[in-house]
């Protein structure tokens, strides 16, 4: 944010007295960050892997919770210390040229999961009332920019973390369904792998839709928001915190990943059990998707058909969460290498540019689906896309986190550097494999 422009007025409000209702005070960015993780991208994977490899890759939900956690919190440490977005502080210390390279990676992967999350939400809504495939896709489109330009942050902020509840349908059929709780948890803690690019294209889908680029971005302004709702900007635009603050980030962050990671195991047990055990290893369509949910509804009338509904009732509540998002990171990207307002604080006559930006990065994702492509492959192929943009953004944000000159205090410890370095090696052998056994 340039520091010529007024402060936003900000009220303060007393705290909840209640533990409880403090804890859910504390929840934001974080949680909103790992509920948007698991947008139709993830969804779509997560099935995939466990209707193609069974319980395989389950042992990816366990392995990736520390490595996603340390990605996360050290982008929302960057915001919190900062009062900058990743971008804006790369700009500031890295220069234009190596600005330019962060903005082209997070603008060419949001854009394609932009796409295919609106994809998806249109080929579930065709689940229950079939329709052409036009009409929702420019209804969602038409609904998300409103909401993201013409509601306030507070609200925004809230109706995202009421989405999240969608993903609790996969939970409930994990405790539904007969399990062989023996193979689930050898598989969640011994690793299984195999060399060959079938299985190191889906992990690397796996692997990118958990830890994606777009995350990065968004959880670091929005801990920027956060300041900003707290008022904790002093007069020269720089935010006065405290280790306390900083742990209140933690609890948040960590909360959201577990969340997000624990959905994610719930997915692919469930697929693995429902699909895979019965046959099913690909997934083609929503339907196919939608089969693994039956089991919840088992004693209802059409129970296929009402696990059609479920399913459709979570990819469309979930993208709803995660296309925002997606256009939001984009946006704050954008804004911050060009010196624009950006924040969804203001109106949008004060900050034309940021809206702007994030009204072109959804249209250019909604032209996607007017090309051909197979919803569920782009939901799939996108996850992949994002493993691998991944890796740079990784090794930069390492090295931000840890740099005594823009944290001071706040930089990495040693664990926080462990994790970040084992994180970008870890995804940067999986696209190298991935590209090794790729045989065209």
């Amino acid at each position: 944010m340039p520091t010529d422009e007024e402060p936003i007025p900000v009220r303060r409000r007393p705290g909840p007295t209640n533990p409880f209702s403090r804890f859910l005070r504390i929840l934001g960015p974080g949680l909103i960050t790992g509920a948007a993780d698991d947008d139709p991208s993830g969804i779509a994977t997560y099935s995939q892997t466990g209707a193609q490899f069974g319980y395989g890759q389950l042992w990816i939900a366990l392995f990736t919770l520390p490595l996603m956690t340390a990605i996360q919190e050290a982008c929302a440490r960057i915001g919190l210390v900062t009062g900058k977005g990743i971008v804006a502080v790369v700009k500031e210390h890295y220069g234009e040229k190596m600005t330019f390279a962060v903005v082209l990676l997070v603008l060419v992967a949001n854009t394609i999961n932009i796409g295919a999350d609106i994809g998806a939400m249109a080929a579930a809504a065709d689940l229950i009332v079939p329709m052409n495939l036009a009409v929702p896709t420019l209804a969602f489109t038409a609904v998300i920019l409103v909401m993201e330009i013409f509601t306030s942050y507070q609200v925004y902020a809230r109706i995202l973390k009421w989405l999240s509840l969608f993903l609790l349908s996969y939970v409930l059929t994990v405790f539904i369904v007969r399990q062989p709780w023996l193979a689930v948890l050898r598989a969640t803690f011994v690793p299984h792998l195999e060399f060959n690019f079938a299985f190191l294209f889906v992990i690397t889908g796996v692997i990118g839709t958990t830890i994606s680029p777009y995350m990065f971005f968004w959880e670091a302004s929005e801990e920027v928001e956060e300041i900003r709702e707290r008022d904790l900007f002093d007069g020269e635009g720089r935010p006065e915190i405290s280790w306390r603050d900083i742990r209140r980030m933690r609890l948040d962050n960590f909360s959201g990943m577990f969340a997000s990671n624990a959905i994610s195991w719930c997915i692919i047990v469930t697929t693995a059990t429902v699909l895979n055990g019965n046959g099913i290893t690909n997934i083609a369509t929503s339907a196919d998707a939608a089969r693994a949910l039956e089991p919840l509804v088992q004693t209802f009338p059409n129970a296929g058909y009402v696990a059609k509904l479920i399913f459709a009732a979570g990819v469309i509540g979930l993208g709803l969460l995660a296309v925002p998002v997606l256009s939001g990171s984009a946006s704050y990207a954008v804004a911050e290498a060009l010196n624009w307002r950006a924040s969804f604080s203001y109106k949008l006559a004060r900050a034309h540019g940021f809206y702007g930006a994030i009204t072109i990065a959804t249209v250019i994702g909604l032209s996607i689906n007017f090309v051909g492509i197979d919803p569920v492959r782009a939901l799939i192929v996108s996850a992949v896309i994002n493993g691998v943009v991944a890796v740079p953004l990784i090794f930069l944000i390492a090295r931000v986190a840890s740099n005594p000159e823009i944290m001071g205090e706040y930089r990495s410890g040693w664990l926080s550097n462990v994790f970040l370095w084992v994180t970008f090696i870890f995804m940067s052998a999986a696209a190298l494999g991935m590209f090794a056994t790729y045989r065209g």
